[in-house]
């Protein structure tokens, strides 16, 4: 019996794949759940220049996707070539860097048909054709009724391929994944109307609309966002409008005091492209560091435009990345033109700070509990007489409230953006007087952000201190470590970092900025380094030098409790109305709420 050498393995054989085992795989990678269905189909009707989408679902998309619109159409004789891989009329393969469309890589509708039952019916030139495809099985082209447009019906998705279906979540999750890829393009076309339908057991619900925006592009994108994000955000959102080395920002950011408590409102486009990039994210972050604190997120949809040179959108299947050619300029961008933005809103505060305001102060209308005892019965008449003699005995105010009156005060300052000091109550906050309503500051609050952005001026003009270190501190690490330290190194050295090569992957720090006193200088190039391998650069020492320049400001601003004359208040309300950020403290708090005179009629039922 002859005996087989474990060791000695057979020759594997090359083999080529098979069309339908090609697409399959490539659906892997298209199509991660229905909302990646979803997405690609909805993206080739605004390719075709639809200007109305309806999609319709079932079952979180697992049993029907349709998708139908009003673009140019496919013609009949070209149905078998669409369903073909990589075969695509956006782009003639001669230069993959050039792309002014959404889809452009010829693999959407073939990946579909290889994992579902497809079905295509278009109109073009006159002629209308129809062609199925089942589990990568393609039928004849057919006539068609249809009067323009596409309609592209996916049913039962994965049923050529089970096991995906089981990484799918509830039809619940997966009805809110299609809802969200919907509205993100929805916002990236502001001129198309966008349906959503769930149709669902025979029963068509209307899930979301947009109909589509008129006037130029910002009007058009700010009634989107109104639509999409709410009228809370359209009335708090800032106009993006930033250009520079060739990228263009546009958008709108909402102010620091509308902010969320996780990163689920940011929205953010690449040539009008969706995208979920770490480096644009990091980005939007670093904008509103100075105004946020670490458990808020902002609130924003932000639109870099650019030659499609410059980025490189051909980066995964799925389109939802992209890599520049140069992003420390595309972060630049949007750091400084969501900070220029910021600073020339000066003391607004969201108007939500005031809704909740008004929300607090109206009162809870609760009936009260009437027992059987209490119930008013013959035999008891003088129950009237008895609670009428309990509420005239109800106490008043204990103790007097500690509040002082200002003089009726000069016209000019009443017509001023926050008004004149009428008072101070509880020696903490100041009541003023507007020409449509009142204002309430917080003084201590407001006080900070006052010395905290005069710290941050004068060490602009001044620069950062540096001190030298006497013995150098030597920092090992590796020579690409190192050398990403040193990319950076004049950045570093304007924020009083100081450091230099040391022989292989060493570096020598011989100073650091003053204001933090001693420092770890290992510990601090570590968290520098992580940084850059998060986000592509680094913001750790400005961060450091900041959250000392607010402490300093924290203790150096007016405190609670402190008693101010009317000329002390009504110079503070001044100093905010020409301070940048003054609508909100160091830590993303507002400092005032402004209350209209007419919200307050409301609150007392004067209308």
């Amino acid at each position: 019996m002859a005996l087989t050498d474990p060791q000695i393995k057979p020759q594997p054989v090359i083999r080529q794949l098979d069309d339908a085992a090609i697409n399959r795989i490539a659906a892997g990678e298209v199509v991660e759940r229905p909302a990646s269905a979803v997405k690609e189909l909805v993206e080739n009707a605004i390719d075709a220049g639809a200007t109305r989408i309806e999609v319709a679902i079932a079952d979180g998309g697992k049993t029907l996707i349709r998708v139908t619109d009003n673009g140019c159409g496919i013609d009949p004789d070209d149905l078998p070539l669409a369903l073909s891989r990589h075969a695509t009329s956006k782009i003639d393969g001669t230069d993959l860097l050039n792309i002014h469309s959404f889809g452009f890589r010829g693999e959407a509708l073939p990946s579909l048909g290889s994992v579902g039952r497809l079905t295509i019916t278009s109109r073009a030139q006159g002629a209308a054709g129809e062609i199925a495809v089942t589990g990568g099985e393609m039928s004849p082209v057919r006539p068609a009724a249809l009067s323009a447009g596409t309609i592209v019906e996916l049913r039962d998705l994965f049923f050529a391929t089970p096991a995906r279906l089981k990484f799918l979540r509830s039809d619940r999750a997966e009805n809110q994944a299609i809802s969200d890829v919907i509205k993100r393009l929805a916002m990236a076309e502001p001129f198309v109307t966008v349906i959503l339908r769930d149709v669902s057991g025979g029963d068509s619900r209307t899930v979301f609309r947009a109909d589509a925006e008129t006037g130029d592009m910002f009007d058009a994108l700010h009634g989107r966002l109104k639509t999409i994000l709410g009228r809370d955000f359209a009335e708090n959102a800032l106009p993006i409008d930033a250009m520079r080395d060739g990228f263009h920002l546009t958008g709108y950011a909402a102010l620091p005091t509308y902010s969320r408590g996780a990163a689920v409102a940011q929205y953010l486009f690449v040539n009008g492209r969706p995208v979920r990039d770490k480096m644009l994210l990091g980005a939007l972050r670093a904008a509103y560091m100075d105004v946020l604190s670490r458990d808020r997120h902002p609130v924003a949809a932000l639109f870099v435009d650019c030659d499609p040179t410059l980025v490189d959108v051909n980066v995964h299947p799925a389109k939802s990345e992209v890599r520049f050619r140069d992003p420390g300029a595309v972060r630049g961008l949007i750091v400084s033109g969501l900070r220029h933005a910021l600073a020339e809103a000066g003391h607004r505060a969201s108007t939500t700070v005031a809704g909740a305001t008004l929300g607090a102060m109206r009162p809870e209308v609760v009936e009260p509990r009437v027992y059987q005892m209490d119930r008013p019965t013959h035999s008891h008449p003088s129950f009237t007489a008895r609670s009428m003699t309990f509420q005239a005995q109800a106490p008043g105010f204990s103790e007097t409230p500690s509040a002082r009156i200002e003089p009726e005060p000069e016209p000019d300052l009443q017509a001023a953006p926050l008004g004149a000091a009428r008072a101070q109550v509880h020696e903490n906050y100041i009541i003023a007087q507007t020409e449509t309503g009142m204002v309430i500051v917080d003084q201590h609050a407001a006080h900070e952000r006052l010395v905290y952005e005069k710290l941050k001026t004068q060490m602009a003009e001044n620069g950062v201190a540096a001190q030298t270190l006497l013995i150098p501190e030597i920092v090992e690490m590796t020579e690409n470590e190192a050398a990403s330290l040193m990319a950076i190194s004049g950045e570093l050295s304007t924020l009083g970092l100081t450091f230099e090569p040391f022989g292989g992957g060493a570096i020598a720090v011989r100073e650091t900025p003053a204001i933090l006193g001693e420092v770890n200088a290992q510990a601090l190039l570590r968290d520098i380094l992580d940084e850059l391998a998060d986000q592509g650069d680094s913001a750790r020492v400005q961060t450091k030098i900041d959250a000392i320049l607010s402490r300093v400001a924290c203790h150096g601003s007016i405190r609670s409790g402190r008693r101010m004359s009317g000329e002390e208040m009504n110079a503070l309300l001044r100093q905010m109305e020409t301070t940048p950020l003054s609508g909100q403290c160091n830590h993303g708090r507002p400092t005032y709420v402004e209350l209209k005179l007419s919200d307050i009629e409301r609150l007392f039922g004067r209308t």
